[in-house]
């Protein structure tokens, strides 16, 4: 472990809650400290408040906030004092802790306060860090791992045994570090929690942990325990795409919500889930109790997720009795799944949550098998990860609920994807929460966006093998296809049917046709599995009611694919697939449509280039995004009861009409 800090950088950061956001950041930048909003950081500055009196502010980091990306409106601005006579109280509920800290803040559109901002407003230092150190959870989750802490640290920390965070533990840290603190202290280890370090100046306290997580991780080195990398095995998933989109119908049935279902195949993963005690040690619990809200208790071994729910369900029961409150259980589904085909699935709402989850697991999977080399490895009792499951907080935030984007937890194909209507679909479904995976020649589609939840794969629909490949692809980023858009295709040259060639006639039936049709039909064992129910969009064309001169190949493939797209309605209606058709026209925002060509068209008519875009009888244009849009809304619950149906988007057109 090695500190980060570097002079120059840190000059670029102004003043005390400058120098705590920077330490903040080198915190976050490792993964083995701090995870997705795990860690807190925090300092106490003194500021005139608006009659011009000296106030101290305890400037703690807020809910929502990441480390590795905090900024200073990140951290919640609280009144030190109120915060310090809170600590002094005898009882005080998290959910009445919380209002009192939204309540004493000197900004009132600064974040909530963090649960542990008691804890840090007691420790007599100005600034405080805290991270979940793998190294450190590694050590306290043994059988003997407090003992083992006070080899490592000496007197240099107290050692605090585990609590709920929330009042009650900022009181016990308190209440010990009054009683045993020497001048000598420089942090505090909570069991099978996190580790605090904390100093007067930022980069003491940063560099504090550096040493502490340090000496952990020499302990483990000592003791042969840092170095354990599983067997290289095959990184390759055994698992077909049309099971694993089985196994996420399943799990998003338990859930009662459609959700996805991410495979991490990787060489620890698979050995991991290969582990001949894999049953014993990954069914005892997570590194520590701040990864269950997230993952959940335990990871599902196996992908029988029927009984997986039962024992989830047992498990509420046997605990929820001991619980201060009534509990409302939360859904059943796995949040992890472990299979020796496949390594690690981590399901979530989103793809970012799915993300999320896999990489908490992945560093619970270096932290146990640590642990099982230093000795065994032990997670706290059950009752102690319920408490923190069905947390009051957490419970406040499930009545509170919220309603999701229109397709959280649902995945769309879109073919075609890299311009045009394509790009418009991708945006269109992304806006709407659903993850989405674009296929295209053009090889920019792999950088269209970059986030988690777009896939963007380099493909040409004719060469079938390919597109099995792609899918397979998208089947194991995300879990399934729940909506599928054939959007891709080609305009020939203008040609009379004399003169039309029977090379490009193939071409075009090959691409317009063809190539849908594969995809169709290797989609639709996918679709069927959708837990809304598939849906599937053909961008057709107004050539279909109305053709034109010069576009026999083009129209005829168009009309093709439209009855194609009819008959299908007819045959997958029974598997609740939804089949529906659009017909654009006029669509000038495409790489098709060049200025020069634009004006070309334009002067054969006599008109301008904006009455060309606007020749029709609404005088509107149409956009890509216009049909993306109402492409989206196809698959939405707008149209929940609508299939075979064909709908123009052409601003009306006379000879439609």
């Amino acid at each position: 472990m090695k500190s980060l800090w570097d002079d120059a950088e840190a000059a670029r950061f102004e003043g005390d809650l400058g120098l705590r956001v920077y330490t903040s950041r080198l915190l976050g930048r490792d993964k083995s400290l701090v995870l997705h909003g795990g860690g807190n950081t925090s300092v106490k500055i003194r500021e005139a408040n608006r009659f011009g009196e000296p106030e101290d502010i305890l400037y703690v980091k807020g809910s929502g906030w990441d480390l590795e990306t905090i900024e200073p409106a990140g951290f919640s601005p609280v009144r030190l004092a109120h915060v310090v006579r809170l600590a002094g109280l005898e009882r005080l509920s998290d959910p009445d802790m919380v209002n009192e800290l939204v309540t004493h803040m000197t900004r009132a559109a600064a974040p909530a306060p963090s649960i542990e901002t008691i804890l840090h407003g007691a420790m007599p230092f100005r600034f405080v860090d805290h991270a979940h150190a793998d190294a450190g959870l590694a050590v306290t989750n043994t059988a003997d791992g407090e003992r083992r802490i006070r080899e490592i640290y000496g007197d240099r920390v107290l050692v605090v045994p585990y609590r709920l965070p929330g009042f009650d533990l900022a009181k016990l840290v308190a209440a010990e570090f009054a009683a045993r603190a020497t001048p000598g202290t420089v942090g505090v280890v909570l069991l099978n929690h996190g580790i605090f370090s904390f100093g007067q100046s930022a980069r003491e306290a940063y560099e504090l942990m550096i040493e502490l997580v340090g000496m952990a991780e020499h302990h483990l080195a000592s003791q042969k325990a840092w170095d354990v990398v599983p067997a290289p095995v095959p990184a390759t998933p055994e698992i077909g795409a049309l099971e694993f989109a089985g196994l996420r119908r399943r799990i998003s049935d338990a859930a009662g919500a459609p959700m996805l279902l991410c495979a991490t195949a990787n060489a620890k993963t698979l050995a991991f889930a290969r582990h001949p005690e894999v049953a014993r040690i990954s069914q005892q619990g997570p590194a520590t109790p701040d990864h269950v809200i997230r993952t959940k208790r335990v990871p599902m071994l196996g992908t029988d997720v029927d009984a997986y729910a039962r024992a989830y369900r047992e498990y509420f029961a046997a605990h929820a009795p001991q619980a201060k409150e009534p509990k409302t259980m939360l859904d059943p589904a796995p949040r992890v799944v472990l299979d020796p085909r496949f390594g690690l699935a981590a399901a979530g709402r989103t793809a970012k949550d799915a993300r999320i989850v896999a990489e908490l697991y992945d560093h619970t999977i270096d932290v146990i098998l640590r642990a099982e080399a230093l000795g065994g490895y032990v997670a706290l009792p059950a009752q102690d990860l319920f408490d923190v499951e069905y947390w009051d907080l957490e419970q406040a935030k499930l009545r509170k609920g919220g309603k999701p984007p229109a397709f959280a937890g649902e995945v769309a194909l879109v073919t075609g994807a890299a311009s045009g209507i394509g790009k418009a679909a991708v945006a269109a479904f992304l806006a709407r929460g659903a993850a989405v995976v674009g296929i295209d020649l053009n090889p920019a589609i792999a950088t269209l966006h970059d986030r988690p939840d777009f896939l963007g794969i380099v493909g040409d629909l004719t060469d079938t093998d390919g597109v099995a490949r792609a899918l397979d692809r998208a089947v194991l980023a995300f879990g399934g296809l729940d909506m599928l858009v054939l959007n891709a295709g080609i305009f020939s040259p203008g040609r009379a049917i004399a003169e039309l060639p029977d090379d490009e006639w193939r071409r075009v039936m090959r691409i317009n046709l063809d190539a849908n049709l594969a995809l169709m039909r290797a989609a639709q064992p996918l679709l069927r599995l959708a837990p809304r129910g598939g849906r599937l969009v053909v961008i057709g064309s107004k050539n279909v009611p109305a053709p034109g001169v010069g576009a026999a190949a083009y129209s005829a493939s168009k009309a093709a694919l439209t009855q194609l797209a009819r008959i299908a309605a007819l045959e997958w209606g029974g598997d609740g697939i939804r089949v529906n058709t659009l017909h654009p026209d006029a669509v000038f925002d495409t790489g098709l449509w060049t200025e020069a060509v634009l004006a070309e068209r334009a002067k054969r008519y006599g008109l301008t280039v904006d009455e060309y875009k606007k020749r029709n009888v609404l005088r509107t244009e149409v956009t890509s995004r216009d049909v993306a849009e109402l492409a989206a809304e196809l698959c939405g619950p707008l149209f929940a009861r609508t299939t075979g149906a064909q709908i123009p988007v052409d601003g009306g057109n006379e000879r439609v009409i």
